[in-house]
């Protein structure tokens, strides 16, 4: 059946060619719909049980998307009438960037005194030229005691300064975040213009959202290219074709535009881990294509014509090209498991880019190549030769390369357990990205990226003045400054002890909470009056004042950490403040929790992809002794790479998560080829074991070698990528993957023969 097919191909080789191009073009028109993403929402789903906490928080207080500019003086000296200066000059700049509706620094923060029997609101650091060397020192004094200031706004050595700008994205606009990110960009180069002693460096949810897209298009513009210039020389040398190598290209790039052209027809936006899609499918879509190219060459040298040669190959391989095509698949679908959607959408890409590539190779590839030039090449005889010198290798040495083997499977297996699962949201992002800069040198030196926020509900309206609702806070607030993890905690107790001693002549003695509900009711209600526009406590404080909200920084947290500490928290709050309702959120929550629960249902995603697979394998090979024994050289691989990952990292997140499940789907290939072969050779030639195994190795490891270069250098190139996600699972899947041919040449023919080598089902 499948060489009448193979015929048909052939006599309709022009109609063929037309329709490909024609729905490949109209797949490809997708792209245009492409558009890229910068919102790390997107990492979580709609009904995500932290993002819901999180837009529920943001809903009750206002928006806590923001710029942090964080400022540096060189003479390391933030108390100089000239650095104060470019801080209020950045401060009122600030307020025209765009969807800003908050601007906080040490210029305009409101400072609170008495005067006679009036409380007096205003600036902190009122013309700072006019401020004397006195007056300088006082205000330093007074921003190094107070607690909303030190270590959010500046730090206790008065050496580096925040300028902090809460940005309240309408939603509406794809290119709402770069507007902002291009705009605070020009302040930072107009500030270090206007003063030559600063350097300014931009942190903050904003700014991060803003690398994630700038992260996807650099892969894309940078990676891409790269990678197919890679494929182009690989091709070029081991092919030693430039027809073969045309077509195999062609092929590649009509798969990537099935792939991504229907991505872009979804409306699925592209985000950095859909971005490396190209170069997965540019890699994967390489391997059908030389496995029937390697046969077909073959065939050639063996005196057939351009038309037997191509009906042969397709006679040998459309069988394993198909199974391999399908478990691949499998393995990328699996994805659809994860709990983050951009890694469901990377790899639903994948897999209708692997779909592609099977059609166009048993379709376009066939009735192309008869129509070109081509002829056997003549250094296919030194890669026989190299074939058969392995096989005698292997078959000779069967026993202890068994045995040896065995041992170093068992031996990396068993270091799987010193991985962890665990994550670092700001680490998505390698060293040469300036935000992780930034926001490394943020968190050494002030405020990092790792928080929770907690709203804390009295169940009154008004509830935030009453005495007990103040001092359970208050408790909560000392417990949380005695955490070793903790750098700040922003909370509204610290303005009313401050309230309460400005209104008692600003004695120290009274800088405690207030003891009447309506005296802190008033205290409050005095205050906020005197507030000027857009410095007004609503980030704080709900509409109906039964709640308030606790903003805890800490110092960089992994995922794990980070749960941990949520965990502590919530006990040590449901056992002292049972009465309060608190509710956590955080974006940092948000990303150690998927992390947490994306490892899990992933590693359910691959449970079901090896047990479809195994099936698949037995039936296709007909054999129930040789599927299961497929088994091993499939996921021994995974087990050692995620062995020899624990001794190069041993942190497993997000990205690594999906390696498994995928990965099975890919080393099958390998397997599934060898063992084709093999069993051709057992089943229509009549060989004994070993005389199989030769065979195998002589027909078809050739062209796994060239398959396995071009996968591994597919995946190194997103080792490149400066997005974690991306990089890890490059580097991870390369490692699996020269693992699998290792393998496929060492441990499988010993199995084989063991285990097959007397008799056969």
């Amino acid at each position: 059946m499948i060489t009448s097919y193979a015929q048909w191909v052939i006599r309709w080789r022009w109609p063929i060619l037309l329709l490909t191009f024609i729905w490949i073009g109209f797949a490809a028109s997708g792209v245009r719909f492409l558009e890229f993403s910068t919102d790390y929402r997107d990492f979580f789903g709609e009904k995500n049980p932290q993002l819901q906490a999180f837009e529920e928080l943001q809903d009750t207080y206002t928006k806590s998307d923001y710029v942090l500019m964080l400022i540096t003086p060189k003479d390391g000296r933030v108390f100089t009438p000239q650095t104060m200066e470019s801080v209020r000059w950045l401060t009122e700049e600030a307020w025209q960037v765009p969807y800003s509706r908050r601007v906080d620094s040490l210029t305009n923060f409101q400072h609170t005194k008495a005067f006679e029997d009036d409380l007096m609101v205003g600036d902190l650091v009122p013309e700072p030229l006019q401020l004397s060397p006195e007056q300088l020192a006082e205000i330093r004094t007074i921003a190094l005691a107070e607690p909303l200031i030190i270590d959010r706004l500046v730090d206790a050595q008065a050496s580096v300064t925040a300028v902090i700008v809460t940005i309240q994205l309408p939603g509406e606009a794809l290119d709402e975040v770069p507007t902002v990110a291009a705009f605070v960009r020009e302040l930072e180069k107009e500030l270090e213009a206007r003063d030559s002693n600063l350097t300014v460096g931009l942190s903050g949810t904003v700014m991060m959202n803003n690398s994630f897209g700038e992260s996807s298009e650099k892969d894309i513009t940078t990676l891409v290219p790269l990678m197919f210039l890679t494929v182009i020389v690989v091709l070029g040398l081991l092919l030693r074709s430039v027809s073969a190598s045309v077509t195999t290209i062609a092929v590649i790039f009509m798969s990537i535009f099935a792939g991504m052209g229907l991505l872009g027809w979804s409306g699925i936006k592209l985000t950095s881990p859909t971005a490396s899609a190209p170069i997965i499918i540019l890699t994967m879509a390489v391997a059908d294509a030389v496995h029937l190219l390697s046969t077909f060459f073959h065939g050639l040298r063996n005196n057939l014509s351009k038309h037997d040669a191509m009906v042969e190959s397709m006679r040998i391989n459309f069988q394993p090209v198909l199974l391999t095509s399908v478990t691949t698949i499998i393995g990328f679908l699996s994805i659809n498991f994860s709990e983050v959607p951009p890694l469901r959408h990377m790899g639903n890409t994948v897999a209708v880019g692997v779909l592609a590539a099977f059609i166009l190779s048993i379709t376009f590839l066939p009735a192309l190549m008869v129509m070109l030039p081509v002829k056997a090449q003549a250094h296919a005889g030194r890669q026989k030769k190299a074939m058969t010198d392995l096989s005698r290798f292997v078959v000779k040495n069967r026993r202890p390369l068994l045995w040896v083997m065995s041992l170093i499977a068992i031996g990396f297996i068993a270091l799987i357990p010193r991985n962890e699962i665990n994550d670092d949201f700001v680490k998505y992002f390698d060293e040469t990205v300036q935000f992780r800069i930034d926001s490394d040198y943020a968190s050494e030196h002030l405020v990092g990226a790792s928080t929770i926020e907690y709203s804390l509900d009295s169940g009154v309206d008004g509830g935030i003045s009453d005495p007990a609702y103040l001092a359970k806070l208050q408790q909560f607030v000392d417990y949380l400054h005695g955490l070793q993890d903790v750098t700040h905690v922003y909370s509204i107790t610290d303005i009313f002890k401050r309230l309460n001693m400005n209104l008692h002549g600003d004695d120290p003695d009274y800088y405690v909470l207030p003891e009447e509900r309506e005296l802190a009711a008033q205290y409050l209600l005095l205050y906020e009056m005197s507030l000027p526009y857009g410095l007004d406590l609503n980030d704080q404080i709900n509409v109906t004042k039964s709640a308030t909200r606790i903003r805890v920084s800490l110092v960089d947290q992994t995922s794990k950490h980070m749960l941990q500490l949520e965990q502590q928290l919530g006990a040590w709050l449901h056992e002292n403040m049972p009465e309060i309702r608190a509710t956590a959120a955080s974006t940092s929550l948000m990303f150690a929790h998927i992390g947490q629960r994306n490892a899990k249902s992933l590693t359910f995603g691959a449970a079901i992809a090896l047990v479809l697979i195994s099936m698949l394998l037995i039936v296709a090979l007909r054999s129930r002794k040789i599927g299961t024994l497929s088994l091993v050289p499939n996921l021994v691989p995974v087990g050692i790479a995620f062995g020899v990952w624990a001794l190069i990292s041993g942190q497993v997140g997000m990205s690594l998560s999906i390696v498994a499940g995928m990965t099975l789907g890919i080393v099958v290939d390998d397997t599934v080829h060898f063992l084709s072969k093999y069993l051709r050779a057992r089943r229509e030639k009549g060989l004994s074991s070993e005389e199989a195994i030769h065979y195998a190795f002589t027909s078809v490891g050739m062209a796994l070698i060239v398959t396995t270069v071009v996968l591994i250098s597919g995946f190194l190139v997103l080792t490149f990528s400066s997005f974690k996600i991306n990089s890890d699972m490059g580097l991870l899947t390369s490692i699996t993957i020269g693992i699998a041919l290792v393998m496929d040449f060492l441990l499988l023919p010993p199995l084989l023969m063991k285990l097959d080598g007397k008799n056969y089902e």
